[in-house]
């Protein structure tokens, strides 16, 4: 009986840790989408800021 309760206690100390190291990763991936979105977004205000900057000295010299 004692080797069984070893056993779960050892089983249950494990699981935790699988499902914290899970909970870490999902955590980790979910940031990384926000930052990685935030990058594209800054991105492409600095492409269209600067594709603007352009067309407008365009028609000015024309």
């Amino acid at each position: 009986m004692t080797n069984l309760v070893l056993f779960i206690n050892s089983f249950l100390s494990y699981l935790l840790l699988f499902v914290l190291i899970i909970a870490l990763v999902i955590v980790a991936c979910i940031i990384g989408v926000k930052w990685r979105k935030s990058k594209d977004a800054k991105a492409a205000a600095n492409a269209d800021v600067a594709a603007g900057a352009e067309t407008a000295e365009g028609n000015t010299t024309a």
